[in-house]
């Protein structure tokens, strides 16, 4: 399954669209390479870029939503909080010889989470910032 950024998952606002675009892309590039076999190895570096990237993403968005005194900002700063920690977790134990498919697996799971955040918390700030 490939992810894009479907109506469903539009917020309407263009820095935060354009991001999880970017993710999005990021996130096919390591489903393409397990399915060439090449997950394993590939999975290391896309855990690294999307802990990097969740947490500039999420600094952006939060700072959108202190800008616009968004009702919504703790839960949304919460949730972010524990996302990134839990990727952390996920990260540290990936052994450096690369992913197993259990690792591969629950790092699928936890961009199940993600998705379902954006589809659901990220487009109620996007039509937050839209009444703005």
């Amino acid at each position: 399954m490939r992810y894009e950024l479907t109506p469903d998952l539009e917020t309407g606002n263009e820095l935060i669209d354009g991001e999880h675009r970017e993710l999005f892309s990021r996130i096919n590039r390591l489903l393409d390479a397990c399915s060439v076999g090449r997950g394993r190895e590939e999975a290391g570096p896309a855990l690294a870029f999307l802990l990097d990237y969740v947490n500039t993403h999420f600094v952006h968005e939060e700072q959108l939503q202190r800008e616009s005194k968004y009702p919504g900002y703790p839960g949304h700063h919460t949730f972010h909080t524990g996302y990134v920690a839990k990727l952390r977790e996920l990260a540290a134990e990936i052994p450096a010889t690369g992913a197993t498919i259990s690792d591969l697996s629950m790092l699928n799971r936890h961009l199940g989470i993600l998705i379902t955040h954006i589809r659901t918390d990220d487009k109620k700030l996007g039509a937050f910032l839209k009444k703005r």
